[in-house]
């Protein structure tokens, strides 16, 4: 991927990061592949590229590996982004589990057969759990809070091993949390952000599980998005693992006034739930190895990818009313 033209398959590639990797790997003159289940993917997050003869979509599970081999035929190079989420995994562990850990084994074994040159893992800040020191490098100790966390850091000991043992170029990257259009306010799937926009714009209060003192370190998703697609790039990734966010914490309850009071109904909006079950209570990313290796920062302040956020979900021609249906409160219940 050193130039423009790499065959690139992207798992998971019609979710919220995933389509938007996509968006930036076309951009960049590469052939894209996308493998999902639509469990999570959505099709109209990747619509805009029907017609683009770079671009191709293949519906199949991870867990299915004859559908995962005659995905990889030609791939030079595998983004691995499918996975089941955080709450998903407080209620369904085992299935959790499967998808995460199991199925990320099953990519890597068809890579090797297939031959693929580079492998880039996408893991997430969850295999840390909470800090105890800020800002968290990559050598911070791993002690992650749910069965999600600690899918995602098995898949990181599959594809150190993949590495050390077959010699896959692999590299893995641990996203801090990221937002941006596209993000889920649905089901399970839903996260604080997208949630919060969707209840305040249809006059439902914003919930804070807890206090609201938990933070987060959050990057907006085109960023992200640019990052990720950097980790194939270079050959002084392979073998190593690096943490991707834009190194500032927020509280979710200033992310919460911030929503209340963008949309109109102020502190009135907001209101405190039940904690929820293995939430990490602080997350504070130092992403300056990869910043080093790659050159990559972010581009878009919080405050600027939070307004373009809230003006996405405003102009989604279904409608608040209709979105708000989706949206469970509790949603790990």
């Amino acid at each position: 991927m050193k130039t423009p033209g790499a065959k690139i398959l992207v798992t998971g590639g019609a979710g919220f990061i995933g389509s938007h990797l996509v968006d930036c790997l076309l951009s960049e003159g590469n052939t894209v592949r996308v493998v999902d289940n639509l469990v999570n993917g959505k099709p109209g997050n990747i619509d805009q590229h029907k017609g683009n003869k770079r671009f191709s979509f293949i519906k199949a599970d991870i867990c299915d590996s004859g559908a995962l081999s005659a995905a990889m035929e030609g791939v030079d190079t595998v983004f691995h982004l499918a996975c089941l989420g955080v709450r998903h995994s407080i209620r369904y562990p085992f299935r959790n589990h499967r998808v995460n850990a199991e199925g990320t084994i099953r990519v890597l074994e068809e890579s090797r057969k297939s031959g693929v040159r580079k492998f880039v893992y996408c893991s997430s800040s969850e295999v840390y759990g909470t800090a105890v020191k800020v800002p968290m490098k990559e050598d911070h100790p791993t002690n992650p809070c749910t069965v999600y966390g600690a899918g995602k850091l098995a898949g990181e000991a599959y594809a150190r091993a993949y590495y050390l043992t077959y010699g896959m170029k692999t590299v893995i990257v641990r996203p801090f949390n990221t937002f941006g259009p596209r993000s889920h306010h649905e089901g399970d799937a839903g996260e604080m952000i997208p949630k919060s926009i969707v209840r305040a714009l249809s006059g439902e209060k914003i919930l804070i599980f807890g206090d609201g003192s938990q933070t987060r370190d959050f990057t907006y998703v085109e960023d992200m998005a640019r990052a990720i697609a950097e980790a194939a790039k270079s050959d002084k990734a392979v073998g190593r693992t690096f943490n991707i966010g834009s190194g500032f914490e927020i509280t979710i309850r200033k992310i919460a006034e911030i929503i209340s009071g963008s949309v109109g109904g102020g502190s009135a909006l907001i209101e405190n739930a039940v904690p929820r079950p293995g939430d990490v209570l602080r997350l504070y990313a130092d992403a300056s190895t990869y910043s080093t290796l790659t050159g990559w920062k972010p581009k878009v302040s919080f405050n600027d990818g939070l307004q373009r956020t809230i003006e996405w979900f405003k102009a989604r021609p279904e409608g608040v009313m209709h979105l708000i249906k989706e949206e469970r409160g509790l949603n790990w219940e």
